[in-house]
């Protein structure tokens, strides 16, 4: 989808998935990457189809961030391959072009755990920036569909205001429109409520719901597992580098056969 291609989905609604063909949006195979000494990630394969949600859970370290980041090419990895949406295919054993890199950053989009909202722009200007000045579009039609999104997600009064005016749960649905307003493909979620007060998840996690029903292709990295089992299609258990499991929300987060995952599983619902 080029930068300058009009939103897909329904009719007049900023707010629209890409339409669906069927056919899957991802695959990821081999994935490697290292950082000095420590390889985070040792072999990664995925394959997400159009409009699933997938969540990705496992313990601090296990890489799950990193895999985010190489999809969304903050980071370059050390090889495997990346195929999104059978356009854009990444043969990582070589080294990348920019116009590879940036193909890849503008088939997705990134929500941060902390937010990254720029502290000296406005609501407004956070969410334009980045469709005006790395996409070239026109800053007319980006406004107007900025303004859409954020009343959409309850901050259309919040659109000349500070992040510092914000709460953080209003941060992150700024962070959220900010990734819509880019039109991606893909949608990378990095721990989208961590850093919130319990009282202010709810209506991040509302916000993400609306997403997932209305078809938006999403990775998500999560410890909210009630809420993965709720809105994912597929859930990933990785662990030291590789994917130890992966299935139906049904089986990993209730049954799983790995017992690394039954591990992690019960630490989380019992904590103690």
């Amino acid at each position: 989808m080029s930068p300058t291609d009009p939103p897909t989905g329904r009719p007049g609604d900023v707010f629209a998935a890409p339409l669906h063909d069927g056919a899957p949006l991802l695959r990821v195979d081999g994935l490697r990457k290292s950082f000095g000494d420590n390889q985070v990630l040792k072999s990664i394969d995925l394959s997400v189809d159009r409009g699933d949600v997938v969540a990705l859970i496992g313990p601090s370290g296990s890489g799950k961030t990193t895999v985010l980041r190489c999809l969304n090419g903050l980071e370059v990895p050390d090889g495997g391959t990346v195929d999104v949406a059978g356009e854009l295919h990444l043969d990582f054993a070589s080294p990348l072009s920019r116009k590879q890199v940036a193909a890849l950053r503008d088939r997705s989009a990134m929500v941060f755990q902390h937010y990254h909202l720029f502290p000296h722009m406005t609501v407004l200007q956070n969410v334009i920036e980045g469709p005006v000045q790395v996409q070239r579009r026109h800053r007319e039609e980006v406004v107007t569909e900025a303004e859409a999104l954020l009343a959409r997600v309850g901050l259309a009064d919040k659109r000349d205001s500070h992040p510092a005016e914000l709460s953080g749960g209003q941060q992150q649905r700024v962070g959220i429109v900010r990734a819509l307003a880019l039109r991606p493909q893909l949608l990378l979620f990095d721990e989208p409520t961590s850093a919130l007060d319990p009282e202010l998840v709810g209506d991040v996690l509302t916000v993400i719901k609306e997403l997932a029903d209305e078809g938006w292709t999403m990775l998500i990295v999560t410890h909210e597992l009630a809420f993965a089992r709720e809105v994912a299609d597929q859930v990933v258990f990785m662990d030291e580098g590789y994917v130890v499991e992966r299935g139906d929300p049904s089986v990993v987060l209730r049954e799983p056969r790995e017992e690394r995952t039954r591990q992690f599983v019960r630490r989380l619902l019992s904590p103690f």
